[in-house]
């Protein structure tokens, strides 16, 4: 089409970056590059390929509703599944030609004069683009600990976001700091076989268990004969996450933490078992599922550490009291930098402004998709925009980005920048919602805060409301240039 944006950049080809390009391609707009860091697409599913990974949330609605998948192995998809299904939609809807591995973005620039973006690469080759499509989300930027001494540890160490799986943890000692998302599924895969672990714990978290039982071969031969009733799960699924994400029903609180605190019922060592318990309400961190974790702590090779850790030394790990734990391994779970999102690279928008100083309270932006001073730029899984099951948001996101480079066809648009009145409007109404969720002012360490105290993550409504929200466009919240 003569009047389209010539070029489109995608950065990452994980599902958002999937998502935008099967969009793109739907609407007959096919000038556009992905640029990927890795060697494949997936994004975090690619990365994150640790003993045990999974989703946490029910695989019924962890699928685009444009590529429902009926045969997942159990009600929540394993990694290689999740990241299997990521690779074959690449194929399925032609993205892969459109795909550039092994070369990630490092910088972007617009410039007025030209509306166009100009993107450096890890190549060190520069492309432009007319719309650039972030679709990096929270987890791309590693998150390592402040503790003195770590890059004197002689033994062997990884996050747990780049799992070495050439080391043979057999008959080893294990040192695991952090005891969250990813520790929670890991640990109780790796106590199988390492010798001892120490695990270090600074904060308790709610550990829910869940319904997730393998499907036999009928049932899976059943549901790929008949997806229908699993439709109708997916369904109930959404509701059932609708109601909760808001964290305003006390009566269903107060039941996930009776659950929650059964759960931890199976620690069989009363001393481990009160550590284990959670002091802040449940939704003040991330809520976490597993069914290994707690009768893991059963198991004589695995023990629970609460003493903060001072420093790290060349044989292992010193706590407070001055004891060292001896350690051959030592595997950091401590997450990635949420908060960051797009910054994480250098981008600079109108007059020269960077992201990272538009930024300084935290990340903000319109619909947690755009934002002021930077034309033409839209991020997915962007600040506050964090609940619900993400490929139904990132669908909702990609959908409203198609409406922007519609109305920039339509009306053969040069740019497209939202308005600081709007941007400060939207936020302003987000942060009065945030502060009405009583679990999130709770006391607690968590990802979702910037370094200001302000909540840049997470959505406060349901992913309904979100819909809604993006559904249209207004366009009196947005300043625009003709071509």
């Amino acid at each position: 089409m003569d009047s389209a944006p010539q070029r489109i950049a995608i950065i990452g080809a994980g599902p958002g970056g999937l998502c935008a390009a099967k969009r793109l391609l739907d609407e007959g707009l096919t000038d556009f590059t992905i640029f990927e860091q890795s060697d494949g697409v997936g994004g975090t599913w690619r990365r994150n390929q640790y003993p045990g990974c999974e989703c946490d949330v029910p695989s019924a609605l962890y699928s685009f509703s444009f590529e429902f998948k009926a045969d997942w192995s159990k009600p929540y998809g394993t990694q290689p599944e999740i990241l299997a299904y990521m690779e074959a939609i690449a194929v399925k809807y032609g993205v892969l030609a459109h795909c550039r591995f092994n070369n990630g973005v490092v910088s972007a620039r617009w410039d007025g004069n030209t509306s166009m973006w100009t993107l450096e690469l890890q190549s060190g080759e520069r492309v432009t683009a007319n719309v650039v499509i972030s679709a990096l989300g929270m987890f791309n930027e590693l998150a390592w600990p402040g503790i003195d001494g770590l890059d004197t540890f002689e033994g062997a160490m990884w996050h747990s976001a780049q799992w070495n799986w050439t080391h043979n943890l057999r008959n080893q000692r294990v040192a695991v700091i952090g005891s969250a998302a990813s520790a929670v599924q890991f640990v109780p895969e790796i106590v199988k076989q390492a010798a001892h672990i120490d695990y270090f714990q600074r904060t308790a978290n709610w550990v829910l268990p869940k319904l997730d039982t393998p499907y036999t071969e009928e049932q899976l031969a059943a549901f790929r004969a008949d997806p229908a009733p699993l439709l109708k799960f997916r369904d109930l699924v959404e509701q059932n996450m609708n109601q909760g994400m808001t964290f305003a029903d006390q009566q269903m609180l107060a039941e996930r933490e009776a659950v929650g605190r059964d759960h931890i019922e199976q620690v069989h060592n009363p001393v481990a078992r009160e550590q284990l318990q959670p002091t802040h309400p449940y939704g003040c961190k991330r809520p976490l599922f597993s069914n290994a974790y707690y009768p893991a702590f059963n198991r004589p090779n695995l023990e629970l550490i609460t003493t903060t850790i001072a420093r790290v030394e060349r044989d292992g790990i010193v706590t407070a009291d001055g004891k060292l734990h001896e350690a051959d391994v030592i595997v950091i779970a401590t997450g990635f930098a949420t908060t960051k999102y797009l910054s994480a690279i250098d981008v600079v928008g109108t007059d020269g402004q960077a992201l990272v100083d538009a930024w300084t309270d935290g990340p903000l932006a319109h619909l947690g998709i755009s934002v002021a001073g930077f034309p033409n730029l839209y991020m997915l899984y962007g600040p506050n925009t964090n609940n619900g099951s993400i490929l139904t948001m990132l669908e909702y996101q990609v959908d409203h980005i198609i409406a922007h480079l519609d109305w920039m066809i339509a009306d053969k648009l040069a740019s497209i920048d939202v308005t600081n009145e709007a941007l400060s409007a939207y936020n302003d109404d987000l942060q009065r919602a945030i502060a009405n969720v009583s679990v999130w002012q709770a006391d607690c360490t968590s990802y979702y805060r910037a370094p200001s105290g302000r909540v840049v993550t997470q959505w406060p409504f349901s992913m309904t409301e979100f819909r809604d929200r993006t559904q249209h466009i207004v366009h009196a919240d947005y300043v625009t240039t003709q071509r």
